[in-house]
Formats: C-alpha cells, sequence, structure tokens
C-alpha cells in the first residue's frame, strides 16, 4: 500500500517533466529524451497518461490506507497514527522535487520571493522587470499582477532567494514551507478530532494523506496548505492555552492569505465560558481581533511590504473558475443579459453577483461571531467547518485546493456515515481531477483524453473502494 502510493507519486513527478511548463531554458527541459517528448503531442500525451495513472495508484493506496486504519480492527491508535504518517511521507517526498504541478503558481511565487529579496514589495512590482529563467515559467496572466498573497510566503520566498536564484531549487525551497503545514496539521488534527469523538487516524487519513493534500498541497506548491496548518493550530492551541497564542496563530493563517484570519472567531467561541453574554462575546472578539490584525500588519512591517495586500485583494477573481458558484450564476446573468440585450445586466451581472456572495459569507461569518456556541469544543470544530466551506463556495474564485480550508475542521468532526463518505469522495476527486485545472488551458485535444481517463480512474476506484468496504465488513463478521 505504501509503496503503490509512493509509486503513484513517482508517476506523477515523471509524467509532469514532461506535460508541466518548464522554464524553457532549464536544463531539464533541454534534456534530448524529455525535449523530445515535450515538444511533439504524442509525447505529451504519453506524460498525460502516466500522470493520470500515477494519480490512480496514489488514490487506491489512499483508500486501501482508510480501509486499513478502521478501528473496529483493534489496532491501536497510535499505531494506526504511524501508519498514516509514515503513508503521508513516503507519497509526499517525490514530489517535493517536481516542478509545480497542475498550476504555475509556483514560478509565481518564485519570482515574488525574489522580488522580496531585493527589496521590492511584490504588491507594487510584478515578475516582468525579471529576465531569464526565473520569469520564463511564470503564467502571462500573473507576468503583470502584484501578489494577493501575504507577508508570511513573500517573507519565505524571500529567504528561499537567498540561498538559491535557480527557479526550480526556489520552489523545492517553497516546498518547505509546505511540509511545515503538513506538520502542523499532524499535531493539530488529532486535538480537534479528539474533541469530537471522531477517530483521530481516520481524521489524520481524510486530511494528511490525501490525493487533494498531496497532489495540490505539496505537488501543487500551494500557500492553502500552510495557511490550513494554522488555521487548525490555531484552534487546538485555544482549546488549552491562553487564546492569544491562538490569535496570534489566526493573524499568521491571514498573512498567508487573508481568509485565513476567519479562524479568530473559533479562536473566540473556544475561549469562552459557555454561554457567554453579547458584550463578553465582543469584547473577546475585539481582542482576538486585534491581536490577529497585529500579527498580521506587524510581519508585513517586519519585512518591509506593508499592507500592499489589501490594493491586491480582488487579484484572484481576475480568473473564472468553474467551481464559483457567484462566478457561475453571475456569468449566466450576463449571458442571459447580452441574449436580451439588456446591456447593465450583462455588464455588471458578474461583479454583482460576486459581491452579494461575499456579502452572504461575511454576514454569516458575523452572525456565527454573535450566535455561535461558546466553550463547546466539539461545537466549535463543527462551526468552523461549515464557515470555512461557506467562505470557500462563496469566494469569487475557486480552485480544487481551496477545500484545503476546510479540509482539516471537516474531517475532524463527526458528521455520520453519509457526511464522511461525501469528504471521502470529494478529497479523492479532487486530487485525481487535478491535470484537469490550469495546466491544460488552452488545449482541448488533452483536456478531452485527460476527462475520459479521470472518469475512468474515478470508477475504478470506486468500485475499489465498494471491494474494501466489503472485505472489511467481511473480515469483522468472521
Amino acid at each position: 500500500m505504501i509503496l503503490r502510493g509512493a509509486l503513484g507519486s513517482t508517476l506523477v513527478l515523471l509524467g509532469g517533466l514532461v506535460t508541466q511548463v518548464l522554464p524553457w531554458s532549464s536544463p531539464v527541459a533541454t534534456a534530448p529524451l524529455l525535449e523530445t517528448l515535450r515538444e511533439s503531442q504524442a509525447g505529451r500525451m504519453i506524460g498525460l497518461v502516466v500522470v493520470v495513472g500515477g494519480l490512480a495508484m496514489l488514490g487506491s493506496a489512499w483508500l486501501r490506507l482508510l480501509a486499513e486504519i478502521n478501528p473496529d480492527h483493534g489496532v491501536p491508535t497510535p499505531l494506526r497514527l504511524r501508519l498514516v504518517h509514515r503513508a503521508t511521507a513516503a507519497w509526499s517526498v517525490p514530489l517535493l522535487l517536481a516542478p509545480p504541478m497542475f498550476s504555475r503558481d509556483g514560478w509565481s511565487y518564485a519570482a515574488q520571493g525574489a522580488l522580496t529579496h531585493i527589496g521590492l514589495s511584490p504588491y507594487i512590482w510584478t515578475p516582468s522587470i525579471f529576465d531569464g529563467q526565473i520569469r520564463e515559467g511564470v503564467d502571462p496572466l500573473w507576468m503583470n499582477t502584484p501578489t494577493p498573497y501575504g507577508p508570511v510566503p513573500l517573507a519565505w520566498g524571500s529567504m528561499v532567494a537567498g540561498v538559491s536564484d535557480n527557479p526550480w531549487l526556489m520552489v523545492i525551497g517553497y516546498r518547505l514551507l509546505g511540509v511545515l503545514g503538513l506538520l502542523l496539521l499532524a499535531w493539530a488534527v488529532p486535538k480537534l478530532a479528539a474533541r469530537t469523538g471522531q477517530d483521530v487516524a481516520r481524521a489524520s487519513a481524510l486530511v494528511l494523506a490525501c490525493p487533494l493534500t498531496v497532489v495540490h498541497g505539496i505537488g501543487g506548491v500551494h500557500n492553502d496548505l500552510v495557511m490550513a496548518g494554522l488555521m487548525a493550530a490555531a484552534v487546538a492551541v485555544a482549546f488549552d492555552r491562553p487564546w492569544v497564542i491562538g490569535a496570534a496563530l489566526a493573524g499568521a493563517a491571514a498573512a498567508v492569505k487573508l481568509p485565513g484570519g476567519v479562524v479568530a472567531i473559533g479562536v473566540a467561541l473556544v475561549s469562552l465560558p459557555a454561554m457567554a453574554a453579547t458584550m463578553p462575546r465582543l469584547r473577546r472578539l475585539t481582542s482576538v481581533g486585534a491581536v490577529a490584525v497585529g500579527v498580521l500588519v506587524g510581519t508585513g512591517a517586519l519585512i518591509g511590504v506593508g499592507i500592499g495586500w489589501i490594493h491586491a485583494l480582488n487579484t484572484p477573481g481576475i480568473v473564472r473558475t468553474p467551481l464559483s458558484i457567484s462566478t457561475q450564476v453571475g456569468a449566466e446573468l450576463g449571458r442571459f443579459g447580452r441574449i436580451a440585450g439588456i446591456g447593465p445586466v450583462e455588464d455588471h451581472a458578474l461583479s454583482v453577483v460576486r459581491t452579494l456572495g461575499l456579502l452572504v459569507a461575511v454576514g454569516f461569518a458575523v452572525w456565527i461571531a454573535l450566535r455561535g456556541r461558546t466553550g463547546d469544543r466539539s461545537d466549535v470544530v463543527r462551526t468552523m467547518a461549515l464557515l470555512t466551506l461557506a467562505v470557500v463556495l462563496l469566494s469569487p474564485a475557486v480552485h480544487g485546493w481551496y477545500l484545503l480550508w476546510a479540509l482539516p475542521f471537516l474531517a475532524s468532526y463527526r458528521w455520520g456515515r453519509p457526511g464522511d463518505e461525501a469528504l471521502r469522495d470529494a478529497a479523492l476527486l479532487l486530487g485525481i481531477v487535478a491535470p484537469l485545472d490550469s495546466s491544460l488551458r488552452g488545449a482541448p485535444t488533452e483536456i478531452l483524453v485527460v476527462a475520459i481517463l479521470v472518469v475512468m480512474t474515478a470508477i475504478r476506484l470506486r468500485l475499489t473502494q465498494a471491494g474494501h468496504a466489503r472485505r472489511s465488513r467481511s473480515s469483522l463478521a468472521a
């Protein structure tokens, strides 16, 4: 099982060398065999088949892991947790060396770190000022766009840029920030799950070893993994330690990506006594918020980029993503306006509906802050699961890896069998459909081939999971 998953990750790495964008002057991109494969459609198709095959092996190994750690088998929890950690490490290590997978964000992170290192704020300056390899992998869409990320990833990127100016090595160094996120999750998720009665080994497997985390969090080099780790740690710390520590971690999460700051509400609720009145609740919310904002602003001041992220918050909305509910509704209304000849509807529907979506998310957060149950650790985990999921679904731009924001809380609560299966299937599906994200933009033939392969893989894995379940029930009955 562990070996199968590691082999799957290795195949994703090898196929990615053919299918993913590389700096065109990179020695790897110009290696004889790779260059031949990368420049032909047949070669790229071979690479895609290898990638999808690797994802299928990884998904199959993960489903097997979930079956192996079933608490009904009588294996002690520490041993089951150790198996989860071994699997996570074995499946993640091959992807540490890969180019940014299924998105070109990692190349942008490297360029933004290089800007910060030379004293230029990525909130003002863009990768377009560079020459050479450092800009060659950056998506043209983001070449002249300020970064929307907080000061924490910029500080990390600056540190990495001080070690090497090779963008591939910078990406590998950047992945260590994701490893830190994994370590935080490995510590926090069992603590969250223990407070709700959820099996801590299963919760850890759903978060740490799932294809979504391994493929997007590690392979995709996305900041969302460390943000999720900080969010989970903020609430877990607030269970037993002074709330100011949790508030500081919430501020650090916001300093990665601003939505991470929503976890400050959970810190405030869990640190209050049961049935707290309105005024004590408002005072605690204000205090937690003040500490979190202090950490966010102080981090920006410390590395010299200030609060320029405020001016770049609309950057993610440049792209229309199919997973964004508000974007899809706004686009359909705009299309209706165009067909009906109603100019104002066509021109403004998208921005209006996106704004309404954000207002609904903010309203839900305020309602939870003012009406959510206080002092109940289990309920706070449930509340944060629902709130972070709402923030994801109502965002103007939604990518598959955004589910990482809510995953630690969703996995740590006992939703019952239907909810547990839905979360498992979502984490599996969002991992294996990774090649259909922006990495294949503008390549219709490749998209069609990958879509067919992904559907076949999903069916196969669903049958595999059903087989695991039957065997598990048979062994327990025996």
